[in-house]
């Protein structure tokens, strides 16, 4: 079994170092153009990338752990590669991952100025992380820059497997803060209700990052997945 967590929109691997303190064998790979390499224009395109890297690594019974964009592309992989799965497990994501257009406009507005950006932007999404997890996190998050963001941000918005999900038989945990706004717990809600062997851990008092916010309940349930799968 191989545990991986796939990262959110303009973020890279280090965002789960909480995670990889938990479940050090884990891997947390970076997204092609997070920043090495070319980048992916779809949550599907991203998915074959991720088949190819599993392929190469030659894992075997993987358990596929996603953020956002990242739960996006675990979806979409049990919907194209179910044979390469054991698993997925859901945090803040959704079968559909629309954006509000402020966010796409704000990000498209700094482009040109990636300190800004940094500022604005970055830096009051990861506010309700504490501060020394900030400050491991936030050098790899300016490396991945604005672009790459905001072509995350146009693939999630592009995203909707609403009407496939009820075909996904593997097994599936949601993970999702009570607070999130961005991929509010209906989201998670609607993968429970749709797919046929999906569970639901809502984290108190966690917000979108739980998973950075909440490390030892989001850890907890990751754990408790893994058991049941036999992983």
């Amino acid at each position: 079994m191989k545990l991986i967590f796939i990262h959110g929109s303009g973020a890279n691997g280090n965002v789960w170092l909480l995670q990889k303190k938990r479940f050090p064998d884990a891997d947390a790979p970076d997204l092609p153009g997070h920043p090495a390499g070319k980048i992916c224009t779809s949550i599907e395109e991203y998915s074959g990338w991720l088949h190819g890297y599993i392929v190469e690594k030659d894992y075997k019974d993987v358990v596929l752990a996603g953020h956002s964009l990242g739960g996006g592309i675990a979806l979409m992989h049990a919907v194209k590669y179910p044979g390469d799965l054991k698993g997925i497990i859901l945090v803040g994501s959704g079968a559909r991952l629309k954006v509000l257009p402020l966010i796409v406009e704000a990000i498209s507005g700094k482009l040109d100025d990636p300190q800004g950006w940094l500022k604005d932007l970055v830096m009051p999404l990861y506010g309700t992380v504490d501060e020394a997890t900030r400050r491991e996190i936030m050098p790899g998050l300016a490396a991945v820059g604005p672009a790459a963001q905001l072509n995350d941000f146009r693939c999630c918005d592009n995203f909707d497997i609403m009407d496939k999900v009820p075909q996904i038989a593997l097994p599936a945990h949601c993970i999702v803060g009570e607070l999130d706004n961005m991929t509010p717990p209906k989201y998670s809600q609607y993968l429970v209700k749709n797919m046929p062997a999906c569970g639901i851990s809502v984290i108190g008092g966690g917000s979108h990052l739980c998973f950075l916010e909440k490390p030892g309940a989001v850890n907890d349930a990751i754990a408790a997945f893994l058991k049941q799968v036999g992983a």
